[in-house]
């Protein structure tokens, strides 16, 4: 039996100690030690909200490649890049320096076909996507505003390229809630460390409780997620304790909105001690579905496992689930060697082409919005005319969309005959996260957080929905 009487630890140390060993996770204890400076939040930040009109998507998979795919090689066919091929072509910029540059044409190293019925072209570096590609939508027009990883990573992440932002996922986590009491609204899944580190799903000026929730594939995919109390008998007698804690702590501070939003963030925490080792327990998987990600029955590695861990989450009512395939190294950085692109399409190929066919079987996804994406793409040109790899290029840049509310089988925008410049169309990531956030409902003009006396935005002060490609 526990005594009446609460022993009189200090009270941050307690619960330092208390989530420390048992319930920790990055959201919670944001949330819990966070300054009370700022705006108000509601009662319960996760408690689900209405939209600002009837959504197309109710969830997003966020696929992320990191270090800058390139976008001649894979989904933006350039026929003169292969006949002028040791051609020079003038550039006033490289790699972030003005100037007058010759840059050598640089072929590219996969061949394209058309494929499906809709017969967009896409290159053999993606054999299985391009197989599901009457279900895209590929911008063959992106923009970014940064030539370095760091600032592009931010930027294709926050909206900001310069200064720490709230994640996409925190915004539409802050704007819609949680479907799932028991799950965190917004999940990361990453085998490392990508450009820009924590902020890439931080909630920064947020509320604590939108800040994404990072699961490592592996075999303790999210640390201290598993009850260290003896017996669930005596956890539930420190989480009574706690609750007695908070309550009075609560009843002598009447109003205060930011501290039963953290009083409600530990609920969060103990039910994803409940659901979360659910959702990481494949063995009812059935062989079929297995084969169909690429994944072999046991493995808890590689894309495919957080493609299939991704669907689990989504029809478990998380918003929004980013998938990062590599980290700031070993990634699609190809500077010496454009053929370091193979292992890694191969590593999410498959995956991702099975997690579309996945969620169209289980009729998910027409409400489940699916985005490709990667910070940047690649110089179509190099400065030697024997370069083998290429270098940053946010000029214009590919990435597709699937799903809930897009126009399936189709492009949009296109880039010049080289692949240089955007030649029309172009969407700026403003732009792109403005569409994003109008197929979860929301207007990006509308889903706003006072800090620091200004109202900031995820699309800041700009942005327009790209209304072509929706459906």
């Amino acid at each position: 039996m526990l005594p009446n009487r609460i022993h009189p630890l200090p009270r941050r140390t307690f619960l330092r100690s208390m989530v420390g060993s048992s319930l920790l996770f990055p959201g919670v204890l944001s949330q819990l030690l966070a300054d009370e400076a700022g705006s108000p939040a509601p009662s319960d930040p996760l408690l689900p909200r209405s939209s600002h009109y009837s959504p197309k998507a109710k969830r997003v998979i966020f696929l992320y490649m990191s270090g800058g795919v390139s976008h001649v090689d894979s989904w933006d066919h350039k026929p003169k890049l292969f006949s002028d091929a040791g051609k020079t072509v003038s550039v006033d910029e490289f790699q972030g320096r003005k100037g007058d540059f010759k840059m050598w044409i640089k072929r590219p190293q996969w061949d394209f076909k058309a494929r499906g019925q809709c017969g967009t072209e896409v290159s053999s570096l993606f054999p299985h996507m391009a197989e599901c590609v009457d279900d895209l939508c590929v911008i063959r027009s992106m923009k970014s505003d940064h030539t370095n990883h760091y600032e592009a990573t931010l930027g294709i992440h926050t909206g900001s390229f310069t200064f720490a932002r709230p994640s996409i996922g925190s915004w539409v986590s802050y704007g819609l809630g949680t479907e799932n009491r028991n799950l965190p609204s917004f999940v990361v899944i990453a085998p490392k460390t990508p450009y820009a580190g924590g902020q890439v799903w931080a909630s920064d000026f947020l509320p604590g409780a939108h800040q994404g929730t990072l699961v490592v594939p592996g075999s303790e995919p999210v640390a201290n997620i598993k009850r260290r109390a003896p017996t669930s008998r005596l956890q539930e007698l420190e989480l009574e304790m706690m609750a007695r804690m908070n309550q009075r702590h609560l009843a002598e501070r009447a109003g205060n909105p930011l501290l039963n939003a953290r009083i409600k963030s530990f609920e969060t925490a103990f039910g994803m001690q409940s659901e979360m080792p659910d959702v990481f327990d494949l063995s009812k998987e059935s062989d079929a579905t297995l084969k169909l990600y690429g994944l072999e029955r046991g493995s808890t590695k590689g894309f495919a496992w957080q493609c299939l861990v991704a669907r689990r989450l989504a029809e478990r009512g998380v918003r929004f689930v980013e998938l990062i395939d590599v980290g700031s190294s070993d990634n699609w950085d190809a500077h010496g060697d454009m053929l370091t692109h193979t292992p890694l399409a191969k590593n999410v190929d498959q995956p991702i082409a099975g997690l579309l066919r996945d969620l169209k079987s289980r009729g998910m996804f027409e409400d489940t919005l699916v985005v490709w994406t990667t910070e940047f793409g690649r110089t179509p040109f190099n400065n030697a005319a024997d370069a083998r790899g290429r270098e940053h290029h946010h000029w214009v840049f590919s990435s597709w969309l699937a799903g809930a509310g897009i126009k399936p089988g189709t492009t949009y925008g296109e880039s010049d005959d080289y692949g240089i410049h955007v030649a029309k169309d172009p969407v700026h990531v403003h732009d792109f996260h403005a569409t994003i956030l109008h197929l979860m409902g929301l207007n990006h003009e509308h889903l706003t957080f006072r800090h620091s006396g200004r109202d900031y935005r995820l699309t800041d002060i700009a942005g327009n929905i790209v209304k072509n490609i929706l459906s």
